[in-house]
């Protein structure tokens, strides 16, 4: 006779089977999540990386590449300003320059700063050519040349241009002067086809064409152009920077500029400097003044002189080369108001621009 199975015994088998799988895959399952890390919370910073905190917007530090260690990366606020927008040029493209407004002053002479180092390398300086000439115009291109007349030379050399503009009757001189009654300079150029503008705000009327090479213009130059309000009372000032005058008249280049300004010459020269007019120039004839500092030119004796030289030196690196230096001998012997150094207080000096075309 068959024995009867108790009652219940094949449901506490089933149970048993299914807690036995359920197990399983519980260990599985934790295994699997102790190989992979701990689960980051909602919320929370992926791993590997401290959460930022409020306020901070950083962009994300790049993750690390496969095979890798992983590290910790911490945001640190910086304590400098994040520069504003446009304030600086950007990296690897050179930062623009900005408008000069004045010249660079060259070394000292020498370490004791003294009037003595100083005026012995400007006078060496300003006596020392530094350029030949073989075909200089001394006074004039005629002849009749007279001790009393300043010599304004001009370099006529071929390879400097200037004789080819006179020959085809091209060329362009601006004069600049103090109600000097020696013209004969200006008179000459013209008479040989030059187109002659003498400046000088002594002459009568605003413009006068005394011959059919040769104006004049009721026009002072100066190294700055009027205040704007005085400008707006006087619509007619007759003082007016070089530049302002080449734009008004529409001249995009001056052959010779001659300049006789009774010790405003260093002012307009460093004006021509830092606003680059120099390059529309091909030859400079000036007369300097040295009996006192000059307009606007203050400071020490040496600091003066040394203001003279660098502004000279600013020509040379503008490829201006010396060729000529008059010592006026007729002047009074004065250096900064003293009869020091065996100097003139005027001399003319000339110079060419080297790269001009």
């Amino acid at each position: 006779m068959a024995r009867e199975r108790p009652p219940g015994r094949g449901c506490g088998d089933l149970r048993r089977c299914l807690l036995g799988v359920a197990l399983l895959l519980g260990l599985r399952l934790c295994a699997q999540l102790r190989r992979a890390g701990p689960t980051p919370p909602v919320g929370s910073a992926p791993p590997g990386l401290v959460p930022r905190p409020p306020g901070l917007h950083l962009p994300p530090a790049p993750g690390p590449q496969r095979g890798a260690s992983r590290r910790q990366v911490t945001y640190v606020r910086s304590g400098r300003r994040a520069p504003e927008p446009g304030c600086c040029a950007p990296r690897g493209l050179p930062r623009r320059k900005g408008p000069r407004w004045r010249i660079d002053l060259q070394p000292w002479a020498g370490p004791a700063q003294s009037l003595d180092e100083e005026a012995w390398r400007f006078l060496r300086y300003i006596s020392t050519t530094q350029i030949a000439c073989d075909h200089m115009s001394t006074d004039s291109l005629t002849t009749g040349f007279s001790p009393a007349r300043k010599p304004w030379s001009v370099c006529l050399d071929d390879k400097f241009g200037l004789a080819h503009q006179i020959r085809n009757k091209q060329c362009r001189l601006y004069s600049l002067g103090l109600g000097s009654e020696d013209t004969h300079f200006e008179v000459s150029m013209a008479n040989n086809g030059c187109e002659v503008h003498r400046f000088d705000p002594s002459v009568k009327s605003a413009h006068i064409l005394e011959s059919q090479h040769l104006w004049y213009h009721r026009l002072s130059i100066d190294w700055r152009d009027p205040h704007p309000a005085v400008a707006a009372q006087k619509p007619h000032s007759n003082t007016r920077k070089l530049g302002t005058i080449l734009n008004e008249f529409g001249h995009h280049k001056i052959d010779v500029l001659k300049a006789d300004l009774e010790s405003a010459e260093w002012k307009i020269l460093e004006n021509l400097i830092v606003e680059d007019v120099l390059e529309h120039i091909g030859q400079l004839v000036f007369e300097i003044h040295l009996h006192w500092p000059g307009f606007e030119v203050s400071g020490s004796d040496s600091s003066v002189v040394r203001f003279w030289y660098s502004v000279l030196k600013e020509l040379e690196r503008k490829d201006f080369r010396l060729f000529h230096s008059y010592k006026d001998l007729s002047k009074p012997q004065l250096f900064l108001r003293r009869d020091i150094f065996n100097a003139s207080s005027c001399y003319t000096l000339s110079w060419v621009n080297t790269r001009w075309k």
